[in-house]
């Protein structure tokens, strides 16, 4: 059976620990011994947020602690920034659009970073902004926001700072408390090499404050619920049990391999790939605010983007992914995060070269795979 290689921004691959874990059988969710597990998860979720507040889990995609943290702090008619700067920018909008806010909206050009100082004039000429949503690393483009200038300069206003790091949590360096960051949300597939299925959600005590005086209704997503269950180490709506077992696993084999050893590798690696695609002749997107979970690629002029990830996934089992919404063809984006290895992103570049070659690009065949193996050593 050919064995297929994953390397998409989320999912990604699973650890063998986590297949395991998750193979595990069911215990009932209402017991000391699952309460156990979760007390453990959440210290280590803590661990990898870098926090000191408390972080719930939620059994949702990243898009439901996402609404969570909307839902709990947006009132119509509450005066919010939101940076857009991607489809996952746009989702923010979306969700705040829903529970009826006045949107400050700043725009960035796709591919490009948001400039802090745009932000920091905005809260300085009205101080009735409530929260400012941000993303850290915006999976459509690849490209990351500078989350530490836009904490120091929200943390001394009324504004709660919300930010999604779905695709950065575990991935990249994100400090959750040292860069002022009030609402922090993620998901499980993505560095947490998990499936889909959890989302996450720290909570600072300034929007703890604020999420206490919201007057939305909610229900499912409401963090008092959360808040109130955790006091008793317990969740307010049956959990993922399964993969609740295995995050467990995997944030005790995190913890003990450091993040700092986990941002080094993927720090080296989106270093090599990025280096790859030069020498292949290829542009890279964004070069010069790429995130290290990501490498997001132009395709080349006379390449169908869309027949070149779909042949790399379903003639040679190599999953890499396209671009999104007017980048629909125009550049393929490479993930190395999570538990993604030398291996796959050698068998992912080999893969690329002979796809390439046979739609009719020319280059130096050989040369990718050459050049990364030296970067990798």
């Amino acid at each position: 059976m050919r064995r297929n290689y994953l390397l998409t921004p989320g999912p990604t691959p699973l650890p063998p620990y986590a297949r395991k874990a998750l193979a595990r059988e069911i215990i009932h969710h209402r017991t000391p011994q699952f309460q156990e597990i979760l007390k453990e998860a959440h210290e280590n979720l803590k661990y990898v947020f870098q926090t000191k507040n408390d972080v719930y889990i939620l059994t949702s995609s990243g898009t439901g602690a996402m609404e969570a943290a909307v839902s709990n702090t947006v009132c119509p008619g509450d005066r919010v920034v939101v940076i857009e700067g991607g489809k996952f920018g746009e989702r923010w909008t979306e969700l705040c659009k829903v529970f009826g806010a006045n949107i400050e909206l700043v725009k960035v050009e796709w591919g490009n970073a948001v400039d802090p100082a745009i932000i920091k004039d905005i809260l300085d000429k009205d101080k009735t902004i409530k929260a400012v949503f941000a993303t850290h690393c915006e999976t459509s483009t690849g490209v990351a926001t500078n989350i530490r200038t836009l904490g120091n300069i929200i943390k001394d206003t009324p504004a709660i700072f919300v930010v999604d790091a779905i695709s950065s949590l575990g991935a990249v360096e994100i400090k959750t408390d040292d860069w002022s960051i009030d609402m922090l949300v993620s998901g499980s597939q993505k560095g947490l090499m998990l499936p889909p299925g959890l989302a996450f959600i720290s909570v600072s005590a300034k929007a703890g404050n604020i999420i206490d005086a919201c007057k939305n209704p909610r229900y499912y997503f409401d963090l008092r619920l959360a808040k109130k269950a955790w006091a008793k180490t317990d969740t307010p709506f049956t959990p993922g049990i399964s993969t609740i077992i295995a995050l467990s696993e995997v944030l005790k084999q995190m913890r003990k391999e450091t993040l700092d050893v986990i941002f080094s590798r993927n720090k080296k690696f989106a270093e090599a790939v990025k280096k790859t695609m030069v020498a292949l002749g290829l542009e890279l997107y964004a070069p010069s605010a790429s995130s290290d979970s990501i490498t997001p690629v132009k395709v080349p002029t006379g390449i169908d983007g869309v027949k070149l990830v779909k042949v790399m996934r379903d003639k040679y089992g190599v999953a890499i992914a396209e671009g999104q919404a007017q980048l629909k063809g125009k550049i393929f984006r490479i993930a190395h995060m999570g538990y993604i290895r030398e291996k796959d992103l050698t068998v992912c570049i080999k893969i690329l070269e002979k796809v390439l070659s046979d739609m009719g690009y020319k280059f130096k065949r050989g040369i990718g795979v050459k050049t990364l193996k030296k970067l990798l050593g």
